[in-house]
């Protein structure tokens, strides 16, 4: 069995991204690889209305999905910790729960002490941990960059762990 998971750090100013090929072999041992397939960023400008902004990141999402053609998409659950930075990310993010629901793609969430825990076996794993925990399990020579592409792969390995 293969599946292709595409993780997703969202954001409004960043939206990371990470695409992974998992695989299940059909032998008795039924061994599994991960293969990083791409990642990056989407951005918008600040200087941008709002408005233009959540367009940017409609039009980018569709084009992502259209190009990595996931079969799961995994994002990460908005952290709470400024009220005025939470609402501009939920907004991004229903954005990105629309190009979803448009393309009938099925999706897991995960909270970042989920994602903590799934790649170092620590809930409070500080950020260069996951990023290690990342490119060891990728077989990558370094750490994604930028960080937002690091914790969209982060969140697509949390996801292909749990199949």
């Amino acid at each position: 069995m293969k599946k292709r998971i595409l993780g997703i750090d969202p954001g409004l100013a960043i939206v990371g991204f990470g695409a992974i090929n998992w695989q299940q072999s059909l032998t008795k041992g039924q061994e599994t690889t991960v293969q990083m397939v791409d990642f990056g960023v989407i951005r918008t400008s600040a200087d941008m209305e709002m408005s233009q902004r959540l367009c940017i990141l409609f039009e980018d999402l569709h084009t992502l999905m259209e190009e990595l053609q996931p079969d799961l998409v995994a994002i990460e659950k908005l952290f709470f910790y400024r009220m005025a930075n939470t609402i501009i990310v939920a907004q991004a993010r229903g954005v990105l729960m629309l190009v979803l629901g448009q393309r009938q793609l099925p999706y897991v969430e995960f909270a970042p002490p989920q994602i903590k825990q799934a790649l170092t076996n620590y809930g409070k794993a500080d950020k260069s941990e996951v990023q290690e925990a990342v490119m060891r399990e990728l077989d990558l020579d370094e750490i994604p960059r930028p960080d937002d592409a690091a914790d969209a792969l982060a969140v697509a390995l949390t996801a292909s762990f749990q199949l």
